[in-house]
């Protein structure tokens, strides 16, 4: 609804008052929303709502989210994310402000004691969902099984022990200097469970957590997902009734469901659609930058692309500007180096690589790459330029970039083939080494530091070292930054790693990735988190009626 003039104010104050108590939304938090809104993703239709029996199905938010729910386990990597930030079941121990710094979340304070050691000062009087008390020994059980069952978050805390030294105080010994150990924990497959979410053998079996909303069903059939209102939720009020989230990788399905009213909330439509869905009386679109960035990987252990001057010279070739306004619809911007310019720890000197095609000829001539036959592609010793590049279609800015860097790299010479592929046939072909190019969008601040992602990304044995870039410099650098506990002094070590791969191209970063929020107009209440994977729900949302 959009506010009228009229000259009865009184009249409409109190037909606003009455329509926020009905819907159960606050003028706060009305306020609030506008300021703030998110990336939120809704799932199902009106046949998930069926399902939830005894539903006021008024105050029911229906969820399109961009991923099928394969999984609900919350300390193996499967559903972490999913559980945490979208279904706002579970809750970590720290949080994050918008601009990336740490702030309380079921731990009220931290500091670090010695090079090794942490200890953390732990919300009192909060309960899980099983009505039992959080207490420092239940977050030692979580964080213990999630270092067992998952070794990404392992490798990152690196802990030796963990100590409950009193009910509400944790005490975690690392076995080497970790200064980012509190924003790990920040981490959503870090989020405290309650014991009572494994079964006498230790299995897990539901997500029992502390957060705003309550696991109430999987279907593993359907992979509908229903969570319920914590009406004992420490945080205070709590805006809907139910949730119902239901996955919908499709972009196009995702927008046929917001127009037909099958969901009431989703994200990342087609983005050459966003202005006509905008345009539907009832729904609207919102675009927000987030932590999230298209980045080109490239298999550096194929001829062609283990020279750096080729690898520049696609940088050259590539016209940032142009995707992000005929290809993104201005959903986000062009990028220069792995972080967003707003982030306190971002290298600002960077700016973004701008087409070249001159330069990028005389890096691809001086490689040996030249046009000896006349037919506009490059070869070398009788090979042609010939490049693969996959990538897969949740993310509806992907397949069309794609399509338009293949273009633009065929103007400086090189062929390039595009490949639209489920992510399982992705992985299977990336393990086998059978792939040149790989088009990903990729979230930069699930830790709030720089180490998180150039380690990942740039260390010889990083986790999400997919080109197998390795540079002796690069290690020395990170692995110096990763000891050192001043920020200013560690900033500046890691933008040295930015400015070398910035120059090295073992990635090609194009954009920062931007979402497009679709909400029927009754949504109220929903807060952007930049900080969250794809989105995160939070408290105050409710429907207006």
């Amino acid at each position: 609804m959009k506010n009228k003039s009229s000259p009865l104010l009184i009249l409409i104050i109190l037909l606003t008052c009455a329509v926020l108590v009905t819907s159960g939304c606050s003028s706060t938090e009305e306020s609030e929303a506008k300021e703030a809104v998110s990336g939120l993703e809704v799932a199902s239709g009106s046949d998930a709502a069926s399902q939830a029996e005894g539903n006021s199905e008024s105050n029911t938010l229906v969820l399109g989210e961009m991923w099928e729910i394969d999984s609900i386990n919350t300390v193996n990597g499967g559903g972490g994310t999913l559980i945490c930030e979208k279904a706002a079941v579970t809750e970590t121990l720290v949080g994050a402000n918008e601009d990336f710094s740490l702030k309380p979340g079921l731990a009220t304070s931290w500091e670090q004691l010695d090079e090794n050691t942490w200890e953390f000062r732990l919300r009192e009087n909060v309960t899980f969902h099983d009505g039992s008390r959080m207490t420092a020994n239940e977050v030692k059980f979580t964080l213990e099984n999630v270092i067992e069952a998952n070794q990404r978050v392992a490798s990152m805390l690196k802990v030796e022990y963990i100590e409950a030294v009193d009910n509400y105080t944790l005490r975690i010994k690392t076995t080497e200097i970790n200064p980012i150990l509190p924003g790990i924990l920040h981490y959503p497959d870090t989020a405290i469970i309650s014991p009572s979410s494994f079964d006498e053998t230790g299995e897990f079996i539901t997500p029992v957590g502390t957060g705003p909303y309550k696991f109430e069903s999987f279907d593993e059939q359907t992979r509908i997902l229903t969570v319920v209102k914590n009406e004992n939720w420490w945080g205070g009020e709590v805006g809907l009734d139910r949730m119902i989230l239901k996955g919908i990788p499709d972009p196009n399905t995702r927008a046929m469901a917001i127009e037909n009213g099958e969901v009431d909330f989703t994200v990342d439509v087609p983005y050459s659609e966003t202005d006509r869905i905008d345009s539907i009386d009832g729904i609207t679109v919102e675009k927000y930058r987030t932590p999230r960035v298209y980045k080109l990987d490239i298999n550096l252990k194929h001829e062609p692309l283990e020279d750096v001057r080729v690898r520049q010279a696609m940088s050259y070739a590539i016209d940032r500007s142009e995707i992000v306004e005929h290809v993104l619809y201005n959903v986000g911007e062009a990028a220069a180096g792995p972080f967003l310019p707003t982030m306190v720890w971002a290298n600002k000197s960077l700016t973004p690589y701008t087409r070249n095609l001159e330069k990028a000829d005389e890096l691809l001539t001086a490689a040996g790459w030249v046009d000896t036959d006349g037919d506009g592609i490059r070869d070398k010793d009788g090979k042609t330029l010939k490049l693969n590049l996959m990538t897969y279609s949740a993310r509806p800015g992907l397949p069309p970039m794609a399509e338009a860097m293949a273009a633009q790299l065929r103007e400086a010479g090189i062929a390039v083939e595009t490949e639209v592929m489920e992510m399982g046939s992705i992985d299977d072909r990336k393990e086998k080494g059978n792939w040149d190019l790989y088009l990903v969008a990729q979230n930069i601040a699930m830790v709030p530091d720089p180490e998180y992602i150039l380690s990942n990304w740039y260390m010889t044995n990083g986790t999400d070292n997919g080109p197998g870039y390795s540079n002796s410099e690069v290690d020395a650098l990170i692995t110096e930054a990763r000891k050192i506990t001043d920020l200013e002094e560690r900033y500046k070590k890691f933008n040295q790693v930015e400015a070398i791969v910035n120059e090295e191209q073992p990635m090609i970063i194009v954009a920062y990735y931007g979402c497009a929020i679709v909400k029927k107009d009754s949504v109220k209440g929903y807060v952007f988190d930049p900080t969250a994977h794809d989105y995160r729900i939070n408290a105050g949302m409710c429907i207006e009626t």
